[in-house]
């Protein structure tokens, strides 16, 4: 992929103090709450333009992104965001803590020539019309890219993660620690060797979208609009998928409203195609006992590149339903690719809630019948609150996606389930922008 460094404009520790009382996670994990927290943390925070207030009073001329574009204004205008006098790549670091085991995710910061899907640039996951729409219109009115696009690449020399190891040895321009115990650093890559080091070692490779498809289909849209030629280039953070703090968690499945659904059936059904075993428990210690050694079998499979499947009803146990015969796969309806059928995320939705439950790939897609839990924090605990006071009747317990089924898919020019991945930590936005065109 053609990528060029570029002269970001970051937040100015003279003017604003701590810039990391400036930066937010992406717009899409923002709720009313987390936005309303960050409106109060610093008057110049970067929610007021990715997920700033609406008011009853909205309309075409006075609205959220006229808004985005006068707080904008007012940042520059301020010197509270300052542009940078070099051409720079930069160092993205997050340190973070899994299970007791600390790891750090490091990528680069660049922008990347934009292209229609099916070249260079590969999608995995399907999108949708409303969140494309929402953030176009933020760029038009704000004609800047606020936030990166997470790109995958594969490099196993580790060319690139050399020359970024030896930038993030400097002082970091930013650091802030968030919420979840995530560490965000910001470094510079600015000598002219390393610069050519990371376009040489980037041109023509192909890299894929890990998380932002919404926005890169957005930065398609603008760009092909746009007479501004540096348009054709987007802000994005690059991983390469040999970085050892690589690591992506489950998305469980949260099932409810489903007409007449029958635990007992279900569980009879699955048993042609699945190996169910149940593990019961009559007390908290046994219920935490039970739950663990459902885990133990969900992490058994992964490992061995099996099919597994937890289940909670609240009826006194834990299941799993490990898939029989790797051939069963072949059940799945539709033109897919086999490494599209094997995924764990394909087979639940084809062979278990779609054929068993009735919740199609429609169903999916507008939430009706199933919600989507990513497996951080008290996340899971509360889904299976959720069971337990009759708001929704299962939760299916997930593996997280295998990076190199994500990356099989993906090069295959497929589009993996929505919300197939859930990669930790979030990129987030305001440690750098690229203003393409400076308001006035």
């Amino acid at each position: 992929m053609d990528v060029i460094p570029f002269k970001g404009y970051r937040y100015d520790a003279d003017a604003v103090g701590d810039p990391g009382d400036c930066i937010a996670p992406p717009y899409d994990v923002i709720d009313a709450d987390q936005q309303e927290t960050l409106y109060q943390r610093h008057r110049a925070n970067i929610v007021r333009l990715i997920r700033g207030r609406t008011t009853d009073q909205d309309n075409d001329t006075a609205n959220v992104y006229t808004r985005a574009a006068e707080h904008l204004k007012d940042f520059l205008d301020k010197d509270e965001l300052k542009q940078d006098a070099a051409e720079s790549f930069y160092v993205y670091a997050q340190d973070f803590t899994i299970a007791d085991v600390a790891y750090r995710r490091s990528g680069f910061v660049g922008l990347g020539k934009l292209e229609a899907y099916g070249g260079a640039i590969k999608p995995h996951e399907q999108t949708l019309a409303g969140p494309k729409a929402d953030r176009l219109n933020l760029t038009r009115a704000t004609k800047t890219q606020i936030g990166q696009i997470f790109m995958l690449y594969s490099e196993p020399e580790k060319t690139i993660d050399t020359v970024l190891a030896k930038a993030a040895a400097a002082p970091e321009l930013l650091s802030h620690t968030d919420e979840d115990g995530v560490t965000h650093r910001l470094y510079a890559v600015t000598d002219p060797t390393d610069l050519e080091t990371i376009k040489t070692a980037m041109k023509d490779r192909p890299v894929f979208i890990a998380d932002g498809h919404h926005r890169y289909e957005t930065a398609l849209n603008y760009m092909n609009e746009s007479d501004n030629l540096m348009a054709a280039y987007q802000m994005m953070c690059f991983v390469n998928t040999h970085n050892e703090g690589l690591t992506v968690l489950p998305t469980h499945r949260l099932i409810r409203s489903v007409a007449d659904f029958d635990k007992d059936k279900l569980l009879g059904d699955l048993s042609g195609r699945f190996e169910v075993t149940r593990t019961a428990y009559d007390s908290d210690a046994g219920k935490q006992q039970a739950q663990a050694t459902m885990q133990a079998e969900l992490d058994k499979q992964f490992t061995s590149g099996g099919a597994s499947f937890g289940i909670y009803f609240n009826d006194g146990a834990f299941y799993t339903a490990t898939l029989k015969h790797a051939a069963d796969v072949e059940a799945i309806s539709g033109d897919y690719s086999p490494q599209w059928r094997k995924l764990d995320v394909s087979i639940l939705h084809k062979l278990i809630l779609e054929e068993h439950l009735g919740i199609d790939e429609a169903a999916l897609t507008a939430q009706t019948n199933c919600d989507y839990i990513k497996d951080f924090g008290d996340a899971t605990a509360r889904a299976m609150g959720r069971v337990d006071s009759g708001e929704a009747q299962a939760l299916f317990f997930m593996n997280p996606t295998r990076i190199e089924d994500v990356e099989a898919v993906a090069l295959g020019g497929e589009k993996m389930p929505q919300k197939s991945t859930f990669f930790f930590p979030k990129i987030y936005s305001g440690l750098v922008l690229n203003v393409l065109e400076r308001p006035v």
